[in-house]
């Protein structure tokens, strides 16, 4: 049998025991990694090492609680330096090398491509907003098998600064067919809440990224486990968005 659309919902195909709507979004912006792949500890690990051998010494959990932001964002914040400086590029360039070793050994997370899966099936349109740049972004989907999903992709280098700032969601919300006030934004960070809500979205935050407490996320509008927590209330139709969407860009 073919699932309850989603995008139907303000049709009433997907109500809760008392009748009412309460799943509102035709289409989702997904963060990459800690979302669809396991890869928020490997990046905190390379990070750490490229920068000690630069002799910036840093601390792993330092650089674990950046993770989410760009490098344009982390280097000043721990380095002192510019990623287009020479020892900015220097160090972003050997991140990329430990990374890339590291990289065969990273995993969907749990549920991800049913979720995938699930969503596709009921016409939901997805896209990626992610602070990686396009050719990580490619990497990490396609070694976690779910490149076919994902067309639609809004990189680094679609905006002007990473998350929190809002360009790459921006970018992906350019991309879209669905309005802005049918969007919503999954994320496994603070900066990805923040940067989605500056762009007038609300936000969909997930737990298997890691490290970030659920008070850390409390701006999101819900918070689940994993994309398999997520799809089961999917599919019991049971999912709720706390508030309105944010203020911002319409």
């Amino acid at each position: 049998m073919r699932p309850r659309g989603i995008h139907h919902a303000k049709q009433g195909l997907m109500r809760d025991p008392a009748g009412e709507v309460n799943l509102e979004f035709d289409g989702i912006l997904f963060d990459v990694d800690g979302i669809l792949i396991n890869s928020n500890d490997a990046h905190a690990e390379a990070w750490t090492q490229a920068l000690n051998e630069h002799h910036v010494v840093v601390d792993l959990q330092t650089v674990r609680r950046l993770i989410g932001m760009g490098g344009d964002k982390l280097l000043p914040a721990v380095a002192r330096v510019t990623e287009e400086s020479p020892e900015g590029k220097a160090i972003g360039a050997r991140k990329k090398e430990l990374f890339a070793a590291r990289l065969p050994s990273l995993r969907q997370t749990r549920g991800a491509s049913a979720l995938l899966d699930y969503l596709r099936s009921t016409g939901v349109e997805m896209a990626i907003a992610s602070s990686a740049d396009d050719g990580e972004i490619v990497q990490l989907l396609a070694q976690a098998g779910i490149d076919q999903f994902f067309p639609k992709k809004a990189s680094k280098e679609d905006a002007a600064a990473s998350k929190p700032d809002p360009g790459v969601v921006e970018a992906a919300i350019a991309k879209v067919k669905t309005p802005r006030d049918r969007l919503v934004m999954i994320g496994d960070t603070p900066y990805d809440v923040e940067a989605a809500s500056r762009a007038g979205l609300r936000t969909i935050a997930l737990r298997c990224g890691g490290y970030w407490s659920d008070a850390d996320l409390a701006a999101a509008s819900r918070i689940d486990d994993d994309p398999e927590a997520l799809l089961a209330s999917l599919q019991a139709a049971d999912v709720s968005l706390k508030g309105p969407p944010p203020r911002g860009r319409r």
